[in-house]
């Protein structure tokens, strides 16, 4: 038996689809449960939407989920020769002719299957006409001869035996009136030639399946085994599409989803393996199999997805953490100085706390990169005189420190709250509010602590009236 071998194709048209990766996901999990190989082949022969930015997002966005191909990408359009020469074959054998309808025909016939409400077939006029009576003015297209009678049985590794009456699959175009190759024609070709064991795509390409493995059956070439995964819906039931908000990775990348997790939840939407619910990578290779693939379309769920992230904030490695969170700050938000860095890395421990993704992290964290305080004048109001002569006697409780450690704060803390006859929140909330200019945020020790004496001392100098 051949090295199983299994691919992922798409078209550089757009950002990668959501779908998408979760199909690339599924060919590289199996490809290397089997000890496989997995390609990338780029189906760029669409030249007016196809795009360079496109296809360089849609390896980039692989690499960011970890989804690692094997070899170079393989590009379709550099094949097109290829195609035509099996298109050819095949009406040199029989197995294709040549068709001469105009365009006004085909719509005619289009619009007749409309009026009827029922699906448009092409009526097969040329597919046993004599040529001698082809009109000299009409370029004319190549189609295969689909069967005709009885009904084909696909045995699909996901949904099992699916039959399909042969009359109802059309005789479809393999080569255009301009000398182009369709899709059914060069991705057979292409999956041929590259040796392709194991074809895993949409339960919407089951038609094309059809259609493809009489290819395969025509040329004498060996059929793949298919496996057709139900499609990703939105949660309101509806098929995900390109223009549904967080439908492409790079989302879910903008606001902090670390790769991991979001691979971690793909994995798990439409398949299961027992009752376990996280997955190292080296794990998912392990456990996968077809097995676990569910029949029923899956629905993406925001909150999962965020939940998933909390989850792997608050339990990975830290210091790999840290590195999503530069990477993903430097990138998006802002690049963060080098001596700030020390004070995020040791910070990370409570920054994370309630945070369901690294924009959140950020969000916690400005206050240590910031260069200077800006308070509302709304907020201004709290700094009343009490206030600020907790900060002036804070500030110079301080300021002869020679560790700054909470062990050491504590008690300063402790002395003003019952010097001025207040509470926690009395010294605490103006502390906050000098220092990171909000009201709001982390606790007011992992405060001083994460910006450490000097900035504290120079952040309450600046703020007080």
């Amino acid at each position: 038996m051949s090295k199983v071998a299994t691919r992922f194709a798409p078209s550089p048209t757009g950002p990668l689809h959501i779908g998408g990766v979760r199909t690339a996901l599924f060919n590289w999990l199996y490809s290397k449960n089997q000890d496989g190989k997995f390609y990338l082949r780029i189906e760029d022969t669409d030249k007016e939407r196809s795009k360079e930015e496109f296809k360089n997002q849609i390896i980039s966005s692989l690499k960011w989920i970890g989804v690692e191909y094997d070899g170079d990408e393989y590009i379709q359009s550099k094949q097109i020769n290829n195609h035509i020469e099996i298109a050819n074959e095949l009406l040199k054998k029989g197995f294709a002719y040549k068709c001469y309808c105009s365009n006004e025909e085909i719509e005619e016939q289009k619009e007749r299957a409309r009026q009827k409400k029922i699906p448009y077939i092409y009526n097969r006029k040329w597919r046993d006409a004599d040529e001698k009576d082809a009109p000299k003015d009409i370029k004319p297209v190549i189609r295969f001869k689909s069967k005709i009678e009885g009904t084909s049985i696909l045995k699909d590794l996901v949904q099992g035996d699916v039959e399909i009456e042969n009359n109802t699959i059309e005789d479809f175009v393999i080569l255009r009136n301009d000398g182009t190759p369709t899709y059914n024609l060069s991705a057979t070709v292409d999956d041929h030639n590259m040796n392709m064991t194991h074809i895993i795509r949409g339960d919407d390409h089951k038609i094309n399946t059809f259609k493809q493995i009489q290819i395969y059956l025509a040329m004498g070439w060996d059929v793949p085994q298919f496996a057709h995964i139900p499609l990703i819906h939105t949660i309101n039931g509806k098929k995900l599409s390109k223009r549904d908000n967080a439908s492409t990775l790079d989302d879910y990348s903008k606001i902090g989803i670390i790769p991991d997790a979001l691979r971690n939840y793909l994995l798990r939407l439409g398949w299961s393996y027992k009752d376990k619910e996280i997955f190292t990578k080296e794990e998912s290779v392990k456990y996968f199999n077809f097995e676990g693939i569910g029949k029923s379309p899956s629905k993406l769920d925001m909150s999962r997805i965020l939940s998933m992230n909390e989850h792997y904030i608050k339990t990975i490695d830290e210091n790999f953490l840290y590195e999503n969170l530069i990477n993903y700050c430097e990138e998006y938000k802002v690049k963060i100085p080098e001596e700030k860095k020390v004070n995020i890395k040791s910070s990370l421990s409570f920054l994370k706390n309630k945070a369901k993704t690294l924009e959140d992290i950020f969000n916690n964290l400005k206050y240590i990169i910031i260069d200077k305080v800006s308070i509302s004048q709304e907020d201004l109001k709290i700094l009343d005189e009490t206030a600020k002569k907790i900060i002036k006697e804070f500030n110079s409780k301080i300021e002869n420190l020679s560790e700054f450690e909470r062990d050491k704060l504590e008690p300063i803390v402790n002395d003003l709250i019952a010097s001025h006859n207040t509470n926690f929140k009395g010294v605490g909330q103006p502390l906050r509010l000098v220092l990171t200019g909000s009201k709001f945020g982390p606790g007011i020790y992992d405060i001083l602590l994460s910006l450490g004496k000097t900035e504290v001392l120079k952040r309450l100098s600046s703020k007080i009236i």
